[in-house]
């Protein structure tokens, strides 16, 4: 159990663990699905735990938000009816919201109890998104939703936990999944999703997912970018029905920012969309021995 003024050892792999004082604890218990934990440390700030997994930290939140959101909202050319899977804290809706063409925003959250758990102790990430009007919030399982949903979408956010033994989201990362993201998305829709680590040994569940989308979606870009409270760089990846994100000019970026009033972040912008998409040679290799996922041989993380 967690307690004030000592260290919580969060287990990276066999030969490597990282510690995180605990300066001021706020949560720790069990949900129906997850064992979550939230406490304050001086360097990062209030820290999001699920099921002994680093998920947020108010240091660089931002990053990892406006990464997964920005680059493919702004490739869509006006997007207005958005899907968000997961995403418990409520800051993934709160980026998608400072878009001014969209029109509604269906957040899909398996677990009731950490959202809660975040309105109470983590609210400068969802900054009131929560209580926005276009929110409609489903508390339900994202494939449940997905299989029996008669929507269309413009884009579908995919901002859930990653799959580890016992836990929620296991089935979220097959070709069958993906092959219904496909088709409840609109004619022009994409889809991106947080895709887990993009470092030289832990990329297995990034190129394999990177494999299994690029049988189902004729366009796939993967991108990364380093995230500071994981420690490792962090895979997305945009699966587009349509169009290549890289066609998209720095000036159209611009201009379509302005023209939405999407301003004051701290990470993205029009100069680095590109930047985004340009992987290391080690990665774009790694991607070459991807593994196709499906129901029966889904991919699981061994904690």
């Amino acid at each position: 159990m967690m307690s004030e003024g000592f260290y919580f050892f969060e287990p990276f792999s066999d030969n490597f663990t990282r510690a995180f004082k605990i300066d001021k604890l706020y949560y720790q218990g069990k949900t129906k699905y997850q064992f979550i934990q939230c406490f304050y440390n001086q360097y990062l700030g209030k820290v999001l735990f699920i099921d002994d997994k680093i998920q947020s930290a108010q240091i660089d939140e931002f990053v990892y938000h406006e990464s997964l959101v920005h680059p493919g909202l702004l490739f869509h050319r006006s997007p207005r009816d958005v899907l968000v899977l997961g995403g418990g804290e409520g800051a993934t809706v709160r980026e998608v919201l400072k878009h001014n063409t969209v029109k509604k925003v269906t957040m899909v959250d398996i677990d009731r109890e950490l959202i809660e758990i975040c309105k109470t102790y983590l609210p400068e990430w969802s900054e009131g998104a929560f209580s926005d009007p276009k929110i409609n919030l489903v508390f339900s399982d994202a494939r449940s939703f997905i299989e029996k949903t008669r929507k269309k979408f413009d884009v579908i956010i995919s901002d859930l936990t990653e799959p580890v033994e016992k836990g929620p989201s296991v089935y979220l990362f097959t070709r069958e999944f993906f092959e219904r993201i496909f088709e409840v998305l609109k004619e022009d829709g994409l889809f991106v999703l947080q895709a887990g680590s993009a470092d030289f040994y832990y990329n297995q569940f990034y190129c394999s997912l990177t494999k299994t989308l690029e049988g189902i979606f004729p366009v796939i870009r993967p991108y990364w970018t380093f995230v500071l409270s994981f420690s490792l760089p962090w895979g997305f990846i945009l699966a587009s029905k349509q169009k290549n994100p890289l066609a998209l000019e720095e000036k159209e970026i611009a201009g379509r920012m302005r023209k939405r009033g999407v301003k004051n972040l701290k990470y993205y912008h029009p100069g680095m969309h590109r930047g985004y998409f340009a992987l290391p040679l080690y990665l774009m290799k790694d991607l070459k021995k991807g593994k196709i996922l499906t129901d029966k041989k889904p991919f699981i993380w061994k904690l």
